[in-house]
């Protein structure tokens, strides 16, 4: 069966903005995803995962966005949107209130109210809280409450994964996506980028043993641990795809985008899968000859970075305490998840079974074998976003204050103002009169006021 609900997760990349439009077709038993338009533009206006030009950025969203709707043949209105750079950052903290009501059982409301609660948690100037997510709840005396809904107790507390962001970083993607597109585009969801990314290649079977999601995309990497279905701890490095792509220019002497060629057509992770003796010839500046690589040195440059990185998320598993609690090992995702061999450097730095997490629930369709990549794992995690929740013990997982309504994609029409009716003459003449009317009341009152004024201050005999 097939969902009429249509979401379009937009993710915002420090090398690429990409549109995804599906829903969901309900198997018997389980699941799956239509995907409808593609829509992809290169990001400009993004640097290791923050947005640093809205301008560049809100155009390539227009441009992602447009070829998606022409795809599907869709007026897309509302998005749900990642966000992600190294400010992110996220600490735990436990939170509790007093039930009203202490004779009922635990409800859904006393949840939201605690959520509510820690929203306003106090944090330091210039940063907002964009998650809050519950681990363990505690009622009364009983600690390790996985769902408290349906207890009784009159204290209900909980242990709080807070993530925050500058809020210069996360205004700045709000206003990208608000200014698409003449300002018809709006945001239902923000979400940051991990968590996306797991709901498009983590199983319900990893995230309960505990895994370890590592998100190597352009600008950042990005870590999310899992245990007993709970996110319990995340991280962002500045260093991923880009910084591979920095090295090999600088260790090889080619411009910028020959070394990303480098990196993406012949680049690999482990130096033992490339011969000796391959060599690939690079454009030389204009007037000078053609400059041979070494295949071999690209890897070498790519393998001592990747262990780098690979020796980062290690010590932040370590320090997270869940190191030997991970029995699903480490999915990697995200565009570099794509270099062949990268599995084996991280099985080799962390001792721990890794795979690479494809976003593989999709229905069979042209436009689904285009986002089979890891690269995509983010914009369908949004998609998915709009279907199942983060956490299904809460109600939200952003703050609820800043909530938009959405207006959901329609199917696109011949009318250029996509769908909105224009106002009747009669309706126009009605308003026009109802302005003149407040327009002679409001200088009505304002003769009035200065009549009085004048009237006071003429006659002393009153002071």
């Amino acid at each position: 069966m097939t969902d009429e609900k249509i979401v379009v997760g937009l993710d915002i990349g420090s090398t690429k903005v990409c549109a995804v439009a599906g829903r969901l077709v309900r198997n018997k038993d389980h699941a799956t995803l239509e995907v409808l338009g593609v829509g992809r533009a290169a990001s400009d206006g993004v640097t290791k995962g923050s947005v640093v030009n809205i301008t560049k950025t809100a155009k390539a969203i227009e441009q992602a966005i447009s070829e998606a709707a022409n795809q599907s043949d869709l007026d897309i209105q509302v998005v749900n949107v990642n966000f992600s750079g190294q400010h992110v950052a996220a600490r735990r903290q436990s939170g509790s209130i007093t039930r009203s009501s202490p004779g009922d059982e635990v409800t859904i409301s006393d949840i939201n109210h605690l959520l509510g609660d820690m929203y306003r948690t106090v944090i330091p100037p210039g940063m907002e809280i964009v998650h809050v997510l519950p681990m363990d709840f505690t009622v009364d005396s009983e600690l390790g409450v996985e769902d408290p809904v349906g207890r009784n107790g009159v204290k209900l507390g909980a242990e709080f994964q807070i993530i925050t962001a500058q809020t210069n970083a996360a205004t700045n993607t709000r206003k990208c996506v608000e200014r698409a597109d003449n300002g018809r585009i709006k945001r239902e969801q923000m979400l940051l980028s991990p968590l996306a990314s797991s709901l498009a290649v983590l199983t319900a079977e990893e995230r309960e043993a505990g895994v370890a999601l590592v998100d190597i995309g352009g600008g950042t990497t990005d870590v999310a641990i899992y245990h007993r279905n709970v996110l319990r701890h995340m991280a962002v490095f500045p260093w991923a795809g880009n910084t591979l792509t920095a090295d090999i220019q600088e260790g090889c002497k080619v411009l910028p985008p020959q070394a990303e060629l480098l990196k993406t057509k012949f680049g690999c992770a482990d130096p033992a899968d490339v011969k000796l003796n391959e060599v690939v010839s690079v454009p030389g500046l204009a007037g000078r000859q053609p400059k041979d690589v070494l295949l071999k040195n690209v890897a070498i440059i790519m393998e001592e970075r990747l262990k780098e990185i690979a020796a980062m998320v290690q010590a932040e598993i370590t320090r997270s305490g869940y190191e030997h609690k991970l029995l699903g090992g480490i999915v990697l995702t995200g565009g570099t998840a794509s270099v062949p061999g990268i599995e084996r450097i991280f099985q080799r730095v962390t001792g721990m079974d890794v795979r690479i997490g494809y976003p593989d629930q999709l229905e069979r369709n042209p436009r689904a074998d285009l986002v089979g990549d890891p690269a995509y794992a983010t914009a369908l995690g949004l998609v998915w976003a709009g279907f199942k929740s983060l956490d299904e013990r809460i109600s939200f997982v952003s703050d609820p204050a800043r909530h938009i309504e959405p207006r959901p994609a329609m199917p696109a029409t011949p009318n250029p103002l996509y769908g909105r009716e224009k106002e009747p003459n009669g309706r126009k003449e009605e308003k026009a009169k109802e302005t003149e009317t407040k327009e002679k009341t409001g200088w009505g009152v304002w003769k009035a006021i200065k009549s009085f004024l004048n009237d006071d201050i003429g006659n002393t005999e009153r002071y």
